[in-house]
């Protein structure tokens, strides 16, 4: 269980692709010393386990059907991830519940300044949109934001500087794919109302 509040964006330092996983490598001096061989770590907002640490780097196997799923798939050496540590059962909940299972993958269609914040709209396929409402929770690359609008088939998010400073935002461009979660509220709702209408039958 994840909140959403990024800690780091490490830097991807090694790339290697294997049979049935890629073995991907990422600095990350500031949270590497707390954690462990076993350790799960949100990357980019996918749920990934830590298989060995050296150094201040990390390593973590992705499966093909991960890359598949998520943004990972199109992550090269010198890139920034978002990371994040599990939400511990004492700690505050600043963002909201992500679980670090992707549902899919959006694609930025603008990213621009505007005043001091800036405006990030994101298309998605139906099947994440049909859980993003206005003033809701959204994770994109593993962020924790508030949905500000909705359109048919993208939504918008405004990003303060601060956001954009600490996470892999800083490089994100127009054209790039993110990771998306839906809040996990609204899948619970559908399903128990999907079973009622069934046993209404």
């Amino acid at each position: 269980m994840f909140t959403g509040i990024v800690e780091v964006a490490g830097q991807v330092v090694r790339i290697r692709s294997g049979k049935h996983s890629t073995e991907l490598t990422v600095r990350a001096s500031k949270i590497a010393r707390s954690l462990h061989v076993g350790s799960s770590v949100a990357v980019n907002g996918a749920c990934l386990t830590v298989v060995a640490k050296s150094r201040g780097a990390l390593r973590f196997d992705v499966l093909n059907e991960t890359l598949e799923r998520t943004n990972l798939e199109f992550v090269r050496e010198g890139f920034l991830v978002n990371l994040e540590r599990p939400l511990r059962a004492d700690a505050r909940l600043d963002g909201h519940f992500v679980l670090g299972h992707v549902d899919g993958r959006g694609k930025i269609r603008q990213f621009d300044r505007k005043g001091k914040d800036y405006v990030l709209d994101v298309e998605a396929p139906s099947s994440v949109m049909r859980y993003i409402v206005e003033k809701g929770s959204i994770a994109v690359d593993g962020i924790s934001l508030t949905v500000a609008s909705v359109r048919r088939n993208w939504f918008r998010v405004w990003i303060i500087p601060l956001t954009r400073k600490i996470t892999n935002l800083r490089s994100c461009r127009t054209g790039d794919f993110v990771n998306l979660e839906a809040d996990i509220l609204g899948k619970y709702v559908e399903q128990l109302m999907r079973k009622q209408s069934r046993a209404g039958r």
